[in-house]
């Protein structure tokens, strides 16, 4: 059974939104990846309105990016991972990083519930939905830091 938990963290695709998350998420899934010196590969999906406004502009979101992925570096290299970090862009959060595991051929899609929220919510509902109903790989929600 260990084995099976530890393959899950060899190559994990890694979501975050924003800060918060983000330190969550290295907080909960660096130990196991490092336990199966593994690598992950964190990404952030600047989501496209599809002909809509966007509130903020792409610049804004890849600065946002950048400054997700700085915290994610320095505690990946605390904890001995190695991390590869990407910006995705798409008008559906889920397709979005779904595709991405699957072109990277992720062991699992890893990530942890947003402070204040069942993680059944931790993505809009079609998001979550997609990642569900559509994933071709497990799905891994750990649990966040005890507040």
């Amino acid at each position: 059974m260990a084995s099976m938990v530890r393959a899950l963290f060899e190559s994990p695709l890694v979501p975050v939104a924003n800060e918060d998350d983000a330190v969550s998420t290295c907080e909960a899934a660096l130990p196991h990846v490092a336990d199966a010196a593994g690598r992950m590969l964190v990404v952030h999906v600047v989501e496209k309105a599809g002909g809509a406004p966007d509130k903020a502009s792409v610049e804004q979101r890849e600065e946002m990016a950048d400054e997700l992925f700085d915290i994610v570096r320095e505690r990946a290299a605390e904890a001995g991972v190695d991390v590869e970090t990407r910006v995705l862009y798409g008008t559906d959060v889920g397709e979005t990083i779904l595709d991405a595991a699957r072109e990277e051929d992720a062991s699992a899609i890893v990530f942890t519930p947003r402070e204040g929220k069942k993680w059944w919510d931790i993505f809009g509902h079609d998001a979550r939905d997609t990642l569900v109903d559509d994933s071709d790989r497990p799905v891994v929600v750990l649990p966040g830091a005890a507040e």
